[in-house]
């Protein structure tokens, strides 16, 4: 459409603009024709005087007058014929007046030329100027020719007028025309523009609301597009992505789910024997007591502490497996609080001190997950800090929508090779055999903060002690 609408526009204006230089030709064509027409009557006249002065005076320098004008016209009659060709009324005078020229050359001009002068007029020897009739005609015929010269100069005046006032009209009205089709392509390109940047606004809100969709877990969204455009590739492609999402995400669920009932049945099934295992050393120990060797007493609290550790494994596995799937609702966290009844259900060190940062904040959360990341970082602070004098420094810092609590000790420090690892599940860097060692509080509190788009991390140095890190919203 907006080709068509230039095309006609640009057609327009050279049509218009076309009149105009036809306009302005004419007018710089028929000035030219009265400026020739004027050289031509002026060398008849020239002509004239040269063939009276010549007759008077007989002198031949009034010839050489009248010879050059003679020859110009020549040219002249030769520059204006091209120029009448297509003014049929203005050709007719002029070949009349040609007609006259020719006549006035022929039967007078070049016949007066001739005679020779000796005394005076009255002295003339040829019959033919005794005539004074012949004479007579000869100036009737000059007249004539001016007077038909005049009316052709006349009539091209008037064209002339006429001309410069439709083409003065046809300036205004090409100006008009423009100035009409401008506004009008400009009102319509508008139109257009605006037609178009709302379709695609529209094409676009569609494809912004479907991926919002999509990042809000609703993966079943579908957008029809019946254009063939670029835009059509996009939401196809959006579409396709959808699609896939949405078939990776059941699959994932099932997964998920079956890796929930793994998890159960594994450990129902594994508690049982473990029970039974538990049970049989009971009654070896209720039974043969008194006579049991002290190295099978020993072997015995070993296969206890095996037992102990596997349940805590079990267990581990089952808390690490629920993380995610339990709702918990919000609710006022005064984290002071918190803490001091976290560190008072911790086992007691007489040589660990504990140090919490006054006014921490009271803020509308989730207080389960919280209260199992801050259970898990004290804990491991405590539990493997070898200091005669062990510092465990408890304090925060706000930043926009966030807390980072920190969870600063003096233990013996982590390399910084074992950083990563740490939060992976069942790693552990104890090199004794510990059956509270599990490996598995670090990598549920990590799987806590990544469901909630959180971040841990980690400082700490070999001999420096260690400075846990994490941020938590605060709505």
């Amino acid at each position: 459409m907006m080709l068509v609408l230039f095309s006609v526009t640009t057609y327009i204006n050279f049509r218009e603009s076309q009149k105009v230089a036809e306009n302005a030709n004419y007018l710089a064509t028929s000035s030219n024709l009265i400026r020739l027409g004027g050289r031509f009557q002026k060398n008849i006249l020239n002509m004239e005087r040269g063939l009276r002065g010549y007759l008077i005076t007989n002198e031949k320098y009034f010839l050489k007058g009248y010879d050059s004008s003679k020859l110009e016209n020549t040219n002249l009659i030769s520059q204006i014929h091209p120029i009448l060709k297509n003014d049929t009324a203005q050709f007719v005078r002029f070949t009349k007046i040609i007609g006259l020229y020719n006549k006035w050359i022929n039967e007078y001009a070049e016949r007066i030329r001739k005679i020779k002068v000796k005394d005076s007029i009255a002295g003339i020897e040829d019959e033919y100027l005794r005539n004074n009739s012949v004479i007579a005609e000869e100036v009737g015929v000059n007249k004539d020719l001016q007077k038909k010269f005049n009316e052709l100069i006349k009539v091209e005046y008037d064209k002339q007028i006429k001309n410069k006032d439709i083409l003065i009209q046809s300036e205004q009205h090409t100006k008009t025309v423009s100035l009409i089709l401008t506004i009008f392509t400009i009102i319509v390109v508008i139109v257009i523009a605006i037609f178009l940047e709302r379709q695609i606004s529209m094409r676009l809100k569609k494809m912004i609301k479907m991926t919002n969709s999509i990042g809000e877990g609703d993966f079943k969204v579908y957008v029809r597009d019946s254009e063939h455009d670029e835009l059509s590739e996009l939401t196809q492609s959006l579409n396709k992505m959808s699609q896939m999402l949405d078939q990776q995400v059941s699959l994932l669920e099932r997964k998920n789910q079956e890796l929930d009932q793994f998890a159960n049945v594994v450990s129902h099934d594994l508690k049982a024997p473990l029970r039974g295992i538990e049970n049989v050393i009971s009654w070896i120990e209720e039974d043969h007591k008194a006579d049991l060797p002290e190295k099978v007493k020993e072997y015995i609290g070993l296969i206890k502490g095996r037992i102990l550790k596997a349940e805590k494994l079990i267990e581990g596995i089952l808390k690490y497996a629920r993380v995610g799937k339990e709702v918990h609702k919000k609710e006022k966290i005064d984290v002071n609080t918190m803490l001091l009844d976290i560190i008072d259900s911790l086992p007691k060190h007489k040589n660990i001190r504990i140090e919490i940062q006054p006014d921490m904040p009271i803020f509308i959360s989730e207080k389960i997950p919280l209260s199992q990341i801050f259970t898990n970082l004290i804990g491991n602070a405590i539990k493997y800090n070898d200091q005669q004098k062990g510092i465990i420094k408890i304090y925060f810092l706000e930043q926009n929508n966030t807390f980072r609590f920190f969870i600063e000790d003096n233990g013996p420090g982590i390399d910084k090779s074992h950083h990563d690892r740490i939060f992976i599940i069942f790693q552990t860097l104890s090199t004794y055999d510990s059956y509270e060692n599990t490996g598995i509080g670090l990598a549920i509190v990590k799987k806590i903060l990544d469901e909630r788009k959180e971040q841990i991390k980690i400082e700490s140095e070999p001999g420096k002690g260690a400075i846990f890190s994490f941020t938590w919203g605060k709505f």
